[in-house]
């Protein structure tokens, strides 16, 4: 009886050793981490809000670059077609709110095709580049220069009566005539037609598009009728 006694108590004494054993090998369960302090948790989410609002920025500009470069001609550096009708309904807009005036002057330069074909395209270029600059110094800073074409220039004029509009084509004519290029030991002229239209009102873009172009094919007609009587 008492043999079986101390066998009950050795193995109770190791099933608690066993127990304490078990428990003392048990991993700890991690502690959550502490919930940062107020002002830290704050200090992040300012950040975090200046950083966006820099990548925006950034996103902004970017996109206002591309935009400008898909308006501009990329040789002459001035707006091509789309830029300038955007711009010139953007003015006729304000012209009709605000009762201003002004001017659409159509430029063509004659003779590009033929220096071209004969000097090669980088001739043509000079000349080009020399003509947007002599228009460039002639008109202010509120006025717009636009290529339309390859040939063909548009240049919108704030706050002139019709006569100036005109005499400004003219000077303009005059200026282009005057400019001289020497390709290959040889003294080259292009020249340049220009038309009017008058902006009020009662303009549309395209309707004055429409109207400078035609005056413009009238004074290159004329323009050549003259040549013809001169010579």
């Amino acid at each position: 009886m008492l043999m079986k006694k101390k066998k009950r108590a050795a193995a109770s004494g190791a099933a608690k050793s066993k127990s304490a054993a078990t428990r003392k090998a048990a991993p700890r369960r991690a502690q959550p981490a502490p919930a940062p302090a107020p002002s830290t948790a704050l200090t992040e989410a300012k950040a975090a809000i200046r950083r966006l609002k820099a990548e925006l920025a950034a996103a902004q500009a970017q996109i206002a670059e591309l935009q400008g470069s898909a308006e501009t001609d990329f040789l002459l550096d001035i707006l091509n077609r789309r830029g300038f009708e955007r711009e010139l309904s953007r003015s006729i807009a304000y012209i009709k709110r605000y009762h201003a005036s002004g001017a659409l002057v159509m430029l063509d330069v004659d003779r590009l095709k033929p220096i071209n074909d004969t000097f090669g395209h980088a001739a043509g270029d000079v000349v080009l580049k020399a003509i947007v600059k002599t228009v460039s110094s002639q008109v202010r800073a509120s006025d717009v220069v636009g290529r339309l074409g390859g040939d063909e220039f548009a240049v919108l004029l704030w706050n002139l009566s019709e006569t100036d509009a005109k005499a400004k084509a003219a000077a303009l004519e005059q200026s282009i005539d005057r400019l001289t290029f020497d390709f290959d030991g040889r003294s080259v002229r292009a020249g340049a037609s220009a038309g009017v239209a008058i902006l009020g009102s009662h303009s549309e873009a395209r309707r004055a598009l429409e109207e400078a172009d035609s005056a413009m094919y009238v004074r290159k007609a004329r323009r050549r009728h003259e040549k013809v009587g001169d010579s």
